[in-house]
């Protein structure tokens, strides 16, 4: 449905005005519709900072859902496998094929959805409605531990946590190729603009100047060798878009199973790709004193290494 309104002052930002229109919006809703093109000033795509004249024709070609539309609906039917949780935080063990939290309005199948079923609180935790509570995010296909928070002095202290690197996290990723030597692979990640929901390593300086690459930097050491096939365990230094997938198939060691960035392999078969967030180590929001989770690796990725094995 598309709303239509003239702007009566000159200087007004295109933002802030449709703001106005939709109160009960957060700005992070807002912002996704000038990021989609679904705002107009006189029939072109408005930037959210773009300042308006009056009489100027602003559409906006969608009407955002409202936050409590977009937070997880609880659903019990959904198992949840809980490591951990106290007055402060839940811990779980993500399943692979499953995203992390809901996208859009009304999505079910997520860990947020089985999350808030059990834990009503944590749905209104997040600076983002659709968050769950959940501080972090997993890959759909990648499975492992996930924290989430109960209380908003919680959700501010894993936040802080996770961006300013005291929280350590460990993977388990089954690779293409026989690896013998740890190693680290440290290049920058950006967007790529041909590809959305992709990433792309910047070895290049300029080109990551131009596309505006982030630094990240994956470290990995062996922990099992196969006939064709290396179990690292790998640790994200950094937390970028698809940081370790994107990092091992620059490396010539693409993650089985993931299509993405290099194929992977056919065989084994696992559900998504074989990338398992191990270990979480993070500092206890209450206590400050640093807590270590561990997850178990899912059946269908034990199965794999078991076939690997026999070999």
């Amino acid at each position: 449905m598309t709303t239509s309104f003239r702007v009566e002052e000159d200087g007004i930002r295109a933002d802030r005005l449709v703001g106005e229109v939709f109160p009960r919006r957060s700005r992070r809703v807002l912002a996704a519709l000038f990021e989609q093109g679904l705002v107009l000033v006189n029939g072109k795509p408005a930037k959210k900072g773009e300042r308006l004249e009056a009489g100027d024709l602003v559409e906006v070609l969608a009407t955002p859902p409202d936050e409590e539309a977009l937070r997880p609906i609880p659903e019990p039917s959904l198992s949840l496998d809980v490591l951990y949780h106290d007055e402060q935080v839940v811990v779980v063990n993500k399943p692979p094929g499953i995203p992390t939290h809901p996208l859009r309005a009304g999505e079910l199948g997520t860990c947020a959805n089985a999350l808030v079923a059990r834990f009503p609180e944590c749905r209104l935790m997040g600076d983002d409605p659709r968050e769950g509570g959940v501080a972090h995010r997993l890959d759909a296909g990648t499975s492992g531990v996930l924290v989430a928070a109960r209380t908003p002095e919680s959700w501010r202290s894993l936040r802080a946590s996770f961006r300013e690197g005291r929280a350590t996290k460990e993977y388990l990723a089954l690779v293409v190729g026989e690896v013998d030597e740890p190693g680290v692979v440290d290049v920058p990640i950006a967007h790529d603009p041909g590809q959305p929901g992709r990433a792309l390593p910047c070895e290049d300086p300029v080109q990551a100047a131009k596309r505006k690459a982030l630094p990240a930097r994956t470290s990995y050491q062996p922990e099992e060798l196969f006939s064709g096939f290396t179990l690292l365990r790998c640790h994200a230094e950094t937390g970028r878009m698809h940081q370790i997938r994107v990092h091992l198939a620059h490396a010539g060691m693409p993650v089985v199973g993931d299509p993405l960035y290099g194929m992977g392999a056919a065989e084994p078969r696992v559900i998504g790709h074989f990338l398992h967030a191990a270990r979480l180590c993070i500092p206890h929001p209450r206590t400050g004193e640093m807590v270590s989770f561990e997850a178990p690796l899912p059946p269908d990725r034990q199965a794999a290494l078991a076939s690997l094995r026999k070999r």
